[in-house]
């Protein structure tokens, strides 16, 4: 290969009069290459093609682009990794921009609704909150008067239908009044299934949407313009609000987005109208709300357990003792958990959105202590526990393990009357051992390990209230501290 200097001395002597023969002698270079040069300062480089690790594969990629032609390289990698592919995702992503036709952007044309005519809807995730070690997600559901440009955003922890229905309910509150139509996309909480132009929306969220007459109009598939003013307001919120801000809690962001509502986002001129929404929704006129307001709180229906709570949300909330065992209606919005006994209100907390924590009511408390002391008073317990400390201790551990107490009293009465009362106490000692705690324990204690001391039932007595008289066990040492004294009497 010839240097650009020694092509350009070539062509200096050339046209200063020198031979083919004396340049090549002077440059020692062949003669047929002096010709080459004096012929064609700038000859085509010839290159020697190097093979490709994708050649092998190029048949089948243009296979599976013919199939899926926007399939991402990755997923392309993958399936030729199958086939002894060995190469970079680099060299592949290089040749699928030669081989895929370019894709032009799309132009659309603007649409500018009538005043009041549309709202559209549009869900973001905004990271997550920590409680005390535990994290909830976060998401902002943004709801926009498309005429005007009014913005409402409402913060919360979680997507169900419920909190849908009740952030949308609080944006037509905060514009006061309603639109004809709602612009969705296809989150399953309004719409199940969508086959082409036949749309199946959610039931849930047409029932709610019915009352207030309203019609859902659904984006199609991958078509992010047709709800573009919501789409921009969420990236607006993304630059505009989040950036450079804390919060303590769910409160605190709502607090905060309210403040940044009414004085940033629906006060400054916007870019595309030249006007402040707020100016502009002024000369709104939206449809009013229907009179009362409808109930969209998070509902369940819950069993009450023995610690005299409900388990929601990861955490528990305490109702009133005696609803133990009874089933209740758990009503939740952002931040108040009520609970409901046959349409009554039997208490209420602050929402906790922190995880396996207790929500607990001192009224609640307070009641179960004095349930407790007038347990004590009862006649079948206090004829239980005549029988000594250890029993009174057992009866107490039964009550810290939230086991019914007046019907293990009642079963364990009828064992002592079976067993006798030592063999009684015998049993509870072992159980006390091994904290197994209840009359079944007991009874599987005396089956195995006494014998009844009796076989026949007592008389049956026609006055029901007299079978049911149970007198304390008798103390002997009474009666011994008795004789003594009345001994050293007689001999004074």
């Amino acid at each position: 290969m010839i240097d650009r200097e020694t092509v350009f001395e070539i062509n200096r002597m050339h046209q200063c009069g020198l031979s083919v023969k004396k340049i090549s002698q002077r440059l020692r270079v062949d003669w047929r290459s002096v010709n080459k040069y004096i012929e064609n300062p700038d000859p085509p480089r010839s290159y020697m093609k190097r093979g490709s690790k994708l050649d092998p594969f190029k048949d089948e990629i243009t296979r599976l682009l013919e199939i899926e032609s926007d399939v991402s390289a990755v997923v392309i990698k993958q399936k030729i990794d199958e086939l002894g592919y060995d190469g970079g995702i680099s060299i592949l992503k290089d040749y699928l921009r030669t081989v895929r036709k370019p894709r032009g952007k799309q132009a659309f044309i603007r649409f500018e609704s009538p005043p009041g005519r549309q709202m559209q809807v549009d869900w973001g995730h905004f990271g997550s909150l920590e409680y005390n070690g535990a994290r909830r997600k976060l998401y902002c559901l943004a709801v926009i008067e498309c005429h005007s440009r009014m913005l409402y955003v409402e913060f919360v922890h979680s997507q169900k239908q419920e909190v849908l229905h009740q952030a949308l309910f609080n944006a037509f509150v905060f514009f006061n009044g309603t639109p004809e139509e709602i612009v969705v996309d296809n989150m399953l909480t309004a719409v199940i299934e969508r086959r082409g132009p036949l749309i199946r929306f959610n039931d849930a969220f047409l029932d709610f949407l019915r009352p207030l007459s309203i019609t859902p109009v659904a984006c199609n598939v991958r078509a992010p313009h047709e709800k573009g003013k919501v789409e921009d307001a969420v990236k607006y919120i993304r630059r505009n609000f989040w950036p450079l801000r804390n919060f303590t809690d769910i409160g605190d962001v709502r607090i905060q987005s309210r403040q940044w509502l009414d004085g940033v986002a629906n006060v400054r001129v916007h870019q595309t109208t030249g006007e402040r929404p707020v100016d502009r929704f002024a000369k709104t006129k939206l449809r009013p709300l229907p009179e009362g307001s409808p109930d969209f709180r998070e509902t369940c229906n819950l069993r009450v357990y023995k610690d005299f709570a409900v388990r929601f949300d990861a955490n528990t909330y305490t109702a009133p003792p005696w609803a133990v065992g009874k089933h209740v209606t758990l009503k939740a919005d952002h931040t108040t958990v009520t609970i409901y006994h046959q349409e009554k209100k039997i208490a209420a907390h602050s929402r906790s959105f922190e995880r396996k924590k207790r929500i607990e009511s001192p009224t609640h408390k307070q009641q179960v202590k004095k349930l407790r002391r007038r347990m004590w008073r009862d006649k079948d317990i206090a004829a239980l526990s005549s029988l000594g400390p250890e029993v009174v201790e057992y009866l107490r551990a039964l009550v810290d393990a939230r086991q019914p107490i007046r019907k293990n009293v009642v079963r364990m009465l009828s064992l002592k009357d079976e067993y006798g009362g030592q063999s009684l106490i015998f049993a509870i000692r072992k159980a006390t051992v091994h904290k197994a705690y209840g009359a079944d324990y007991i009874k599987n204690i005396l089956h195995r390990e006494m014998t009844p001391v009796r076989r026949h039932p007592p008389v049956k007595l026609k006055d029901d209230e007299l079978n049911r008289i149970r007198l304390d066990e008798p103390s002997l040492a009474e009666y011994d501290a008795h004789i003594l004294k009345i001994k050293k009497k007689n001999d004074d």
